[in-house]
């Protein structure tokens, strides 16, 4: 089977690429940049050239190419273009595929995301996800919540810097989950029959807070955190002055998003159909605790590596001096 894998240099689309290529898999990337994307090719990948903005690229990329697995996102600095731009190019790559007889395309969509209809970057998904839907294309739509990797910029480096970790006074639950685990159940899927024109959840085994995260965080890296709270009506605030300005229509989006975030919903679901579908475990998927005691360990690791080499530089200095 060959794959042609859509955002394949970002946080789950480079995870896949990495699986699939371990499977045996034929993968080609459909990249921008392929300076940016080089390390792709060192893997094994085969590079070609297709923006979904360059509608006329998009035909060629799928040459030879039996299943998509489209893990792109919208450009978080062009929100406001994104209807007319990164919709215009999903809609014509859903259209393509069809003509093209793909067997089956992989879609990603937001956990929940259908509460939230009026927010752009999440209007964007439930149309992509009709258009996929009506297409006829065998399908299969993975809802996901947030990536155990994002929380290492959020939380983790903050809390070792000693920088300011901004959160709100409420805050939704979510059920975060590694990149690398949906990756392999993303791979996995293509050979499950059952798996196909189903939409499934891929979440984590248990729900956190911010609150519960920085309390992890400080737990496992013996450091306290310089929380500091933002009200949720602030948010509101700020995101309705910044929709009186063209200019800053982005923050305003993001700001919506962040808004979502802080209030008291839950970003979890059951995993009992995808797990029976997907044939796999739920002790199978690894825990927030067990990622970010790995991180932390490697840190104090490197860190105790760099003291032992400054260490033993200055105890050579004292020899040399003596």
């Amino acid at each position: 089977m060959s794959l042609l894998i859509i955002g394949s240099t970002g946080t789950l689309g480079r995870q896949i690429v990495r699986r699939a290529l371990n499977e045996g898999f034929q993968v080609k990337c459909m990249v921008r940049n392929f300076r940016k994307a080089a390390f792709l090719k060192e893997w094994g990948a085969e590079l070609i050239y297709g923006d979904l903005t360059v509608p006329e690229t998009i035909p060629v990329a799928l040459y030879g190419v039996t299943a998509i697995i489209d893990s792109s996102t919208t450009r978080a600095n062009d929100l406001y273009n994104a209807k007319q731009i990164d919709l215009k190019g999903k809609y014509i790559l859903i259209e393509s595929a069809k003509k093209a007889k793909i067997k089956h395309y992989i879609f990603f969509s937001i956990l929940n995301a259908h509460k939230y209809p009026n927010i752009p970057l999440i209007n964007l998904k439930l149309l992509i996800n009709t258009k996929l839907i009506q297409s006829k294309i065998n399908y299969t739509i993975f809802n996901l919540p947030g990536f155990f990797q994002g929380l290492i910029t959020q939380y983790a480096v903050p809390i070792l810097d000693q920088k300011s970790v901004w959160i709100t006074g409420e805050s939704a639950s979510m059920s975060y989950i590694n990149s690398q685990d949906v990756a392999k159940i993303v791979v996995k899927s293509l050979s499950i029959t059952e798996s196909k024109n189903k939409i499934l959840p891929l979440v984590g085994r248990y729900s956190w807070t911010s609150l519960e995260i920085i309390s992890l965080c400080e737990k496992l890296c013996g450091k306290r955190a310089n929380t500091i709270k933002i009200s949720v009506g602030i948010l509101r605030l700020l995101k309705l002055i910044t929709r009186m300005f063209q200019w800053s229509w982005n923050i305003s989006e993001r700001l919506a998003f962040i808004e979502i975030l802080s209030e008291n919903d839950s970003f979890d679901t059951s995993m009992k159909d995808s797990l029976k579908i997907l044939q796999i475990e739920n002790k199978d998927i690894e825990t927030l605790e067990s990622y970010l005691q790995d991180y932390f360990q490697k840190i104090m690791n490197k860190l105790k590596e760099l003291n032992y080499q400054v260490i033993d530089q200055v105890e050579n200095d004292n020899i040399s001096n003596f």
